[in-house]
C-alpha cells in the first residue's frame, strides 16, 4: 500500500472561516457542519482554530474575528505529513479536525478523524486485539441493541462503543465497535445485508512495528474504546 498522506484525505466538505467574517457566522457554521472547530484564514494564510469555547463569551455576533482571540496557530500538518502526524495532533490537542498547509503555509483544508480512522483502518493491526469496525448511519437507525443482536448472531460480541456526529454528513453518525473477535467478514456482511453502511475496518493481520502498536493504543484512547 502506498504511503497515505494529509493531502491524500483532505476533507472538502467542511469550508474555513476568513478573519473578516463575523462571530455570528462562525457560531452558525459550527452548528450546521457539527463540529467543534474551524479553520481561520487570512489571505489564504492559516491563523488558527475557532472553538464553540472562544464565542461563548461573546454577545455581538457582528463582531469580526480578527478582534475575537483564538488559537491553535501552531496547531496543523504539512501537505506531505504521514496520516499518522494527523491522528497524534488531534490526539494531543483533543481535535475534531486538524488544517493541512503547504509549504508556504497556505491553507489547503483539514482532515477530520473520521478520514484519519478510515486511512487507519487500511493497515494491519496485531493480531489478539479483535477488531475495530466503523459504521455510517442515519440518527433515527441508530439502535446498538439491534446492532448488537447482528453481531452476537455472528458469534461475536461487542466490547466497547463509540457514537460521534459524521463529519461527511450532518444528518449521520459514525459507530466505532471494538468486537472480540478479528474475523469480520460475517459481521460486515450481516450489517450491510440490513443496510448498515461500513465506512472502515481494522483487524489483526500482522505483525506491525512499536510505534503502530502505540498509535493504535492512542486511538482505541481517544475513541475510550
Amino acid at each position: 500500500m502506498h504511503t497515505i498522506l494529509a493531502e491524500d484525505l483532505l476533507n472538502q466538505m467542511i469550508p474555513p472561516l476568513k478573519v473578516s467574517d463575523p462571530a455570528g457566522k462562525a457560531a452558525k457554521w459550527l452548528e450546521e457542519f457539527h463540529v467543534s472547530q474551524l479553520p481561520v484564514i487570512e489571505n489564504r494564510q492559516y491563523r488558527g482554530l475557532i472553538t464553540e469555547a472562544d464565542l461563548i463569551d461573546h454577545d455581538y455576533p457582528d463582531q469580526l474575528l480578527n478582534t475575537v482571540p483564538f488559537g491553535y496557530a501552531d496547531v496543523h500538518v504539512q501537505h506531505d505529513q504521514h496520516f499518522y502526524s494527523i491522528m497524534e495532533i488531534a490526539i494531543q490537542n483533543k481535535l475534531q479536525l486538524v488544517p493541512v498547509l503547504d509549504e508556504h503555509r497556505e491553507y489547503m483544508g483539514v482532515v477530520t478523524v473520521g478520514d484519519t480512522l478510515a486511512a487507519f483502518g487500511q493497515l494491519p493491526v496485531a493480531a489478539g486485539y479483535g477488531g475495530i469496525l466503523v459504521l455510517s448511519m442515519n440518527e433515527r437507525d441508530y439502535s446498538l441493541t439491534q446492532i448488537s443482536r447482528y453481531v452476537e448472531e455472528n458469534n461475536a460480541k461487542i466490547l466497547s462503543s463509540h457514537v460521534a456526529q459524521d463529519e461527511h454528513d450532518a444528518y449521520k453518525i459514525r459507530l466505532t465497535l471494538k468486537l472480540n473477535t478479528p474475523n469480520l467478514a460475517r459481521i460486515v456482511a450481516t450489517l450491510e445485508r440490513f443496510g448498515y453502511s461500513i465506512t472502515a475496518q481494522f483487524n489483526g493481520g500482522g505483525e506491525v512495528g512499536e510505534n503502530e502498536q502505540e498509535r493504535y493504543d492512542a486511538l482505541l484512547k481517544y475513541l475510550s474504546l
